[in-house]
């Protein structure tokens, strides 16, 4: 009896077999559901020329920024250019610990770069390295770059951030209370103030760029991070980012008909979580640029910044002293001499 009945549950085990390989095979090849969980972990849209929140779905997640640490790094740089502290064209040695890892120009301790080289490579290249050079160079340390960049967040009510870093890397430490935190609401204030009051744009809607042309070992070919550039009707910045603890995150501003949005995404991954180069985010983020226009009351402000591009502080920062030539005086001035010939006779 009781063989039989060892015999009767190792036959039904056995029958089972087939449909468990069935089910599971049939699972992983049907394609998850995306829901707002998976397509990111928070998201903002604002009017850019009021600040007014145009839509908001767990605006006030903490999460770190990853690479869009970057835009307070040049808002703070920024500051210091409208000061006349620091300079474009001033000549940034490079150090050898300048060299942290991650997304990178690659520099040479043996190199110097003027800053605005720097400021392209930190913007399109999203340079770890550029990012580090000059927070080091314009403060005169790092910790007291990031001092700068935790005074300005407090300055422009960001009550909800703390940089630890100039570029958004994670700490060695893996430790949260040592890594950058901002939310969506917080860093759409921030990108509010950039396209406002600098010229963010010059460099971040740049889509390729060539880094060094002058380098021994020839330029770098810079390629854009944000996708979205030249791809979506009027989209010309502003930041991407993406470490395993950040996931995929995106700060964009776009403009048409003279109306700016921003948009703010964090923690973006694809359906089940998968890691997707920010496919998932990109798309979420075409639909709230969208979400975002339609929603801008009719009659409403123009966008309108406070300096415009030509006219900006960072336009007229500090340049290096150019040899000018004297106007030329008369006696300066080619002659043209021909000789009429004889008549004939």
């Amino acid at each position: 009896m009781i063989f039989l009945r060892r015999l009767l549950l190792l036959a039904t085990a056995v029958a089972l077999v087939p449909l468990a390989a069935a089910a599971a095979k049939s699972k992983s090849t049907r394609p998850a559901e995306t829901d707002q969980a998976t397509a990111y972990k928070g998201a903002i849209v604002t009017d850019a020329a009021t600040g007014a929140v145009l839509y908001e779905d767990r605006a006030d997640y903490e999460g770190p920024p990853a690479s869009m640490t970057k835009l307070m790094t040049f808002a703070v740089l920024h500051d210091k250019l409208v000061a006349g502290s620091l300079s474009l064209a001033a000549p940034v040695r490079i150090m050898n610990e300048d060299n942290i890892g991650g997304t990178q120009v690659f520099l040479d301790p043996r190199e110097t770069f003027p800053v605005e080289e720097l400021i392209y490579a930190m913007m399109i290249q999203s340079a770890n390295d550029a990012s580090r050079a000059l927070a080091r160079f314009s403060a005169g340390s790092v910790p007291a770059f990031v001092e700068l960049m935790n005074a300005k967040a407090r300055q422009l009510g960001m009550t909800h951030t703390t940089f630890h870093t100039p570029h958004g890397l994670p700490p060695s430490s893996r430790r949260l209370a040592d890594t950058d935190l901002t939310t969506p609401r917080d860093y759409a204030i921030l990108c509010r103030h950039l396209v406002v009051n600098t010229t963010v744009l010059k460099y971040a809607s740049v889509k390729n760029r060539d880094f060094g042309p002058s380098r021994a070992k020839g330029p770098m070919k810079m390629e854009n991070h944000n996708k979205l550039l030249g791809k979506v009707n009027g989209v010309d910045g502003l930041k991407t980012g993406f470490t395993a603890a950040a996931s995929y995150c995106i700060s964009l501003t776009a403009e048409r008909n003279g109306r700016r949005i921003i948009v703010v995404i964090m923690g973006s991954l694809g359906p089940g979580g998968l890691i997707d180069k920010g496919k998932a985010r990109d798309l979420k983020a075409v639909e709230l640029i969208e979400r975002g226009f339609a929603a801008l009351p009719v009659g409403g402000p123009s966008f309108a910044p406070a300096h415009p591009v030509d006219h900006s502080p960072l336009a007229l920062a500090p340049q290096p002293p150019t040899n000018k030539t004297a106007a030329p005086t008369e006696a300066d001035q080619p002659v043209i001499k021909f000789s009429i010939p004889a008549p004939k006779k």
